[in-house]
């Protein structure tokens, strides 16, 4: 009979975590990793596990108590040879491993020497499951199938799990974006007799701010990792055939791991223009512009797309002039006219200067700032801009796919001469045991499509019968206001030749909007006229990612204009825009006279 502690173990970036349940009393048998207390943090649920097998003694917390690494929990009293590793002496214990965090994740555990397979060398890690990217994709990929009991691996270049989404793009850029949101009703709050003065911005702050909401979002990811028994290892990885990979890590040192199964989720990176002096830090791209070094007096955005427009909207915000170039003939080309028209008329209020139909060619830096020269996209025609010199230049031309980076073809993976990966419904490539999600199988590049992909090919690996059935994927610029849609465009409807009925509910009846004093915006939805089900819908204003799920639900239910506006819904909001848009597609509406059709 042998007495001993059992305390908390490393459970990463967390310290003071409350006790919110206790699972063990005195006198229970417990086995090894059994679970005896349930700490929860703003985060996430964590159990702490037993490290050894026998009789609980003595407890020495409580519900309501706070723990970090090292605490008591309980005294074990243990026997046999079960006991014998936790019943060593303390200078005699195992040393411990290095916290699980977002700057040292834990290594995964090398697999013991087997023979050799098409490498021709023995495998440092071996395992059924393998992620190539720790995007919303990727390890959303990776949870689910640790989740189906897939013994994963997950691989990251970076240091922190996330991917771009979470470390260097949708997440960061949309605390950015709060910011600018917050700026600019301190400025209009007057209009209603409240005066803030002029807003003081401490970049130092901001930029704290910032990563303080990626930090807890990538620490989350770490500790889920963690209970879900995901090995993680930091390192660049490429294929030597179609179950081997060979991973780099930041020393150089070099991993051989073979794998079952494996989802490419290896995502994609900005697009650069070759015609910039990219060695000069002026020049950015998305991930440099959410860096804030600065507030530069006069920003340059080459591109009118999602992210443009984004980075756009927070410079101007925080006082940069700002001015937009975009090549075709109306911002956000993949978005309906009518929605980027509320929009632009915004952005001209504020300041922004904004030119269509217009490339930038010739740029020069010295030490007065990046001069640029400009053309019209339509030969013959002159520039609305001169050559002009401006102190940073965004460039957000769109993103481009990571495939040809990953030594694909050792494995016999196909890759299109652009660096998508084709893959089928249940998103396997052309090598069956081999899969690929997000970004790398193409467009649209949005981290909710990724995550959908991620967690249908798990389940596809795992042995489940399913493939891809949603019908819509929704779109959402986080600009002000924000324009969000989903489904058929018109454009994309005249294009087919679609017979369609569009129905719009303008915010400017809205009493919500008029409260608010936003009320630009309106909702739109686009009706099959065979059917009269809706098929496509779009929303401009506040919240307008926030208000579209209701009409993405509605799409893939096959809900009719009736459906909708039968559907009571909360008075005075937003979202009623909703119903009333199917209302004046029903001819039932009350909130808006429409004179009859004679």
């Amino acid at each position: 009979m042998a007495v001993i502690e059992i305390k908390v173990p490393d459970i990463g970036d967390y310290s003071d975590v409350p006790v919110i349940e206790v699972l063990v009393a005195v006198g229970d048998s417990v086995v090894k990793d059994q679970g005896l207390v349930t700490l929860e943090s703003d985060k996430a649920t964590l159990e702490v596990p037993c490290s050894a097998a026998g009789v609980v003694k003595e407890l020495k917390i409580k519900v309501g108590d706070n723990l970090s690494e090292g605490a008591l929990v309980l005294l074990l009293e243990t026997e046999g040879e079960r006991a014998a590793p936790a019943a060593a002496a303390p200078a005699d214990a195992p040393r411990r491993k290095p916290p699980v965090t977002p700057s040292h994740r834990a290594p995964a555990e090398p697999a013991p020497s087997k023979p050799a397979l098409a490498s021709g060398k023995p495998a440092d890690i071996e395992c059924k499951m393998v992620v190539l990217g720790a995007g919303p994709g990727g390890y959303t990929a990776a949870f689910r199938a640790a989740d189906l009991g897939l013994d994963t691996v997950l691989i990251e270049r970076y240091a922190s799990l996330g991917g771009v989404c979470l470390n260097v793009g949708c997440i960061p850029s949309k605390a950015l974006l709060h910011a600018a949101a917050v700026i600019d009703q301190v400025a209009h709050a007057g209009d209603f007799g409240v005066d803030f003065g002029q807003p003081k911005i401490t970049l130092d702050k901001l930029r704290e701010y910032k990563e303080k909401v990626v930090g807890k979002l990538t620490g989350g990811l770490t500790s889920m990792a963690k209970q879900r028994k995901v090995r993680t290892v930091t390192g660049v990885a490429s294929f030597v055939s179609p179950n081997e990979l060979e991973i780099v890590g930041d020393d150089g040192k070099t991993q051989l791991l073979r794998f079952e199964h494996c989802i490419i989720a290896a995502g994609s990176q900005a697009v650069k223009l070759p015609n910039f002096p990219w060695g000069d830090k002026r020049v950015m791209d998305s991930t440099d512009a959410l860096e804030l070094h600065d507030i530069p007096n006069t920003l340059l955005v080459v591109g009118g797309g999602i992210i443009g427009l984004e980075m756009a909207t927070v410079y101007s915000a925080l006082g940069s002039k700002v001015t937009v170039v975009e090549f075709m003939d109306q911002l956000m080309p993949g978005a309906d006219k009518d929605l980027v028209k509320p929009l632009a008329d915004r952005l001209k209020k504020q300041g922004v200067d904004v030119h269509l139909k217009t490339k930038a060619t010739d740029v020069k830096s010295d030490a007065s700032g990046i001069t640029v020269s400009f053309e019209a996209a339509t030969e013959g025609e002159k520039p609305g801009l001169e050559a002009t010199a401006y102190d940073r230049v965004l460039v957000a031309v769109g993103r481009t796919p990571n495939g040809k980076k990953l030594g694909a073809e050792k494995a016999g993976v196909g890759i299109t001469e652009r660096g998508f990966i084709p893959v089928d419904r249940q998103m396997r490539t052309n090598v069956p045991h081999i899969f690929a999600i997000g970004d790398i199988v193409g467009n649209p590049m949005l981290a909710h499509k990724a995550t959908h992909e991620g967690k249908l090919a798990a389940e596809v690996a795992a042995g489940e019968k399913k493939e891809w059935v949603a019908r819509v994927i929704p779109s959402v610029a986080y600009t002000d206001p924000e324009i969000a849609w989903v489904g058929v465009t018109e454009t994309e409807a005249k294009a087919k030749g679609l017979k369609v009925g569009v129905a719009k509910f303008p915010w400017a009846a809205s009493g919500r909007a008029i409260g608010i004093g936003r009320t630009e915006g309106f909702t739109k939805l686009i009706f099959d006229e065979e059917t009269h089900r809706v098929i496509g819908g779009a929303i401009v204003g506040v919240h307008a990612g926030d208000l579209l799920a209701e009409i993405g639900l509605a799409i893939e239910m096959g809900a009719e204009a009736e459906d909708i506006g039968h559907t009571i819904h909360a008075h005075p909001t937003l979202s009623e825009s909703v119903g009333m848009a199917a209302e004046v597609y029903d001819g039932t509406i009350t909130d808006l006279y429409i004179p009859k059709k004679k």
